[in-house]
């Protein structure tokens, strides 16, 4: 126990709150840089600080440290602005579950070699006193690297944001049909606007920050009052979805892009529609208004549009796109815009001649939006391929890539103070900081040509077996590196692999909802298992080796006899998708994972579900069970890792990431575990307090 710790456990709970709260104004108030430092830099206050006052009031504390008169030395200031950022990472997670507090500090701060950084994470290791994963390795993203912050609470795509003109709010647009309001800094969510009955595709705030307009696949817009998150009116018109809206810089009319091949021109005040634009033979995909009151389109018919709204003349068509124009976005001057196509290719215009003034080539894959910074300098794309880039306008060069998401990127916004927000196929939004938003590089290991869907070993280690996408599955000899051999019989994709005890045989599961059975000495495919209606997603084998279990789509398990490839019996009780199943060191019991956000625990002669494990929030995606039977560990989206006790079905022990967990696996030792996200990163952690649950149970 730390000195400060022992001071404050002296304190009554009102005091205790008042120290927390000013103790660090007042240490940089009277220039006292040395004890803000080791106050800031002392676990035990930040453990302390983020229960009583939250994660936002901690933060802060580091901004003291950095805007006062403090005096602090090069080193002793990296080392506050690592802890800061590293808190300022996991806002979102810590917000949830405060718990999270010590493996996320190590997770993002273990390879920082500072003393005072890793006497911080020591301290984190020691304060534990009950079961947690330790992380054996930096296994989250790095402190200050990639996104600022990420903002979490949408449950499907983000497909649009935009940014207040005071820079300070933000509005995200979802496929779960709502809009949310978001205070930047502090990464908080103000309100959540409900009311249209498809999803939401576009957002726009108009200039003096008190009205949004959203568009959305229910073919209408809405206008909002942001201040109190209230539906001002609905403007009807439109035959088919909404894409893209703009609104004029005076605020009184605005713009809407549709899949019916038209634009239309509403006032915001009455909801009026003034006209509507025709011009464009496929759908139109957005639209931008330059600050001289024109607008541009862009479209499937692969071009973009320049019109004048007040007259609703088309003034000139810009052609050069070989593919979907999907974005477009002016430059504040009005002089050039940058338009984004399916093909991966930008193009600079020139508004008042049409032409293109150059063509900026960084993809190969679909591009979803682009956005310009307020200087007219630099423009950031976002992109299918999960990334987005920021370019230099003027000469048009790529500066950096930005690679925090893991799915699609569908929209990106620029503020004022070099912000950006992005938005993704992957339910969150990130905050990027433009000026030094480093790329974040991983390492990976390089062997298939191709991606590779599941992998097993034999218990002897002398054997794998691989899956991969042409359908097929190669066996590979572990010590020479060789391939033996390639097995071919599934008619699609390969999920799932297994290895017998004995190495002698192995079970693949595949798309085509039959497992097959497989001699690895020979190749041959002994026998075909039929049953499933739908794709499978795993396959469990026994210890004895006689008995199977798969998992599938079709929300069963099925048990097989593995010598005669018979099915005895089907596990019902999920509701969605079963993606995993883990059979007991005993071969009594199994337990399954599924997208209806549970585990079940079965009795495998019998086929009766003995208990149905509750906690995760999303789809659970693999589980893994420890050698002595006793725990379990699952991985799911939610972004969690979860470690139960298998005899009283309870949650012990739980592990936040960034990115949702695709798998797991505990090491024989059954307190290492292992586990991928869908980042591509791989964590390592220790299962901490195991010798002391045993004896207090």
């Amino acid at each position: 126990m730390s000195k400060f710790k022992e001071r404050l456990g002296k304190l009554s709970p009102k005091k205790r709150l008042y120290a927390l709260e000013t103790l660090p104004g007042h240490l940089a108030e009277s220039v006292q840089g040395e004890r803000l430092h080791q106050l800031l830099t002392d676990f035990d206050f930040i453990e302390a600080k983020l229960d009583a006052i939250g994660v936002q009031g901690l933060i802060e504390d580091y901004d003291l440290a950095r805007v006062s008169d403090v005096l602090l030395s090069e080193g002793q200031a990296e080392t506050l602005r690592l802890i800061q950022g590293a808190i300022r990472k996991s806002a979102h997670i810590l917000d949830e579950d405060k718990k999270q507090l010590a493996g996320h500090l190590l997770g993002r701060l273990l390879d920082f070699e500072m003393p005072e950084i890793q006497a911080t994470l020591e301290q984190a290791k020691q304060s534990k006193d009950s079961l947690w994963l330790r992380p054996l390795r930096g296994n989250l993203e790095r402190a200050n690297e990639g996104a600022l912050r990420t903002l979490a609470g949408h449950t499907s795509y983000v497909n649009a944001v935009a940014i207040a003109p005071d820079g300070k709010t933000a509005i995200s647009a979802s496929h779960d049909r709502t809009l949310k309001i978001w205070e930047i800094d502090i990464g908080t969510e103000l309100r959540t606007l409900i009311g249209h009955t498809g999803w939401v595709s576009a957002v726009a705030i108009a200039p003096d920050g008190k009205t949004t307009i959203s568009a959305s696949g229910d073919n209408t817009l809405k206008i909002w009052d942001t201040e109190t998150g209230t539906e001002v009116r609905t403007l009807t018109g439109h035959t088919d979805s909404v894409n893209g809206v703009a609104i004029a810089p005076d605020g009184k009319t605005a713009i809407s892009a549709s899949h019916d091949r038209t634009l239309k021109i509403w006032d915001t005040e009455s909801g009026t529609e003034l006209r509507t634009l025709t011009g464009h033979s496929s759908h139109v995909s957005a639209v931008a208004i330059a600050p001289d009151g024109k607008a541009i389109s862009a479209s499937s018919d692969k071009t973009l549009k320049i019109w004048d709204i007040d007259s609703g003349t088309e003034l000139r068509t810009l052609t050069g796109h070989s593919s979907h124009v999907s974005a477009v976005a002016i430059a504040p001057d009005g002089k050039t815009a940058i338009s984004a196509s399916r093909n991966g290719k930008l193009k600079i215009w020139n508004i008042d001649s049409g032409t293109v003034l150059r063509t900026l080539i960084g993809y190969n894959i679909q591009l979803s939006s682009v956005a310009i910074a307020p200087d007219g300098k630099r423009a950031i794309s976002a992109s299918a391929d999960k990334t987005l880039k920021i370019w230099e306008i003027d000469i048009g060069t790529e500066l950096r890539t930005l690679t925090d998401h893991t799915d699609s990127v569908l929209a990106v916004a620029i503020a004022h103070n070099k912000r950006a927000i992005s938005a993704s196929q992957d339910n969150t939004i990130k905050v990027w900081d433009t000026d030094n938003g480093n790329e974040l590089r991983m390492r990976n290991l390089i062997g298939h040509s191709d991606w590779v869907s599941a992998v097993a070993i034999a218990n002897d280690g002398k054997l794998a077996i691989s899956a991969l996408p042409d359908n097929s599955l190669k066996i590979w000899h572990m010590l020479s590196l060789r391939e033996i051999r390639t097995l071919t019989g599934h008619t699609k994709l390969v999920t799932a692999v297994a290895l017998a005890p004995d190495g002698k045989t192995a079970i693949s599961g595949s798309d085509d909802r039959t497992l097959k059975i497989w001699d690895t000495d020979s190749g041959n495919e002994l026998r075909t298992l039929t049953g499933h209606i739908r794709a499978v997603e795993a396959v469990a084998i026994g210890l004895e080796g006689k008995r199977a279990i798969s998992a599938s789509r079709d929300y069963t398990l099925k048990i097989w006899d593995t010598n005669s490839g018979r099915e005895l019996r089907t596990l019902i009780g999920h509701t969605r998708d079963v993606w995993e199943v883990a059979i007991a060191p005993d071969g009594k019991t199994a337990i399954s994972a599924s997208g209806d956000k549970t585990l079940k625990i079965w009795d495998i002669d019998s086929g009766t579900e003995l208990r149905n494990l509750i906690g995760h929030t999303h789809s659970v995606r693999a589980v893994a069970i420890a050698s002595d039977g006793k725990l379990a560990i699952s991985a799911s989206d939610d972004p969690s890792l979860k470690i139960w006790d298998l005899l009283s079905g309870k949650e012990l022990a739980s592990f936040s990431g960034d990115y949702g967990f695709n798998c797991c696996a505990i090491a024989p030792d059954g307190v290492t575990v292992v586990a991928g996200d869908r980042s591509g990163r791989v964590h390592f952690l220790r299962l901490e307090g195991v010798k002391q649950l045993t004896v207090d149970s």
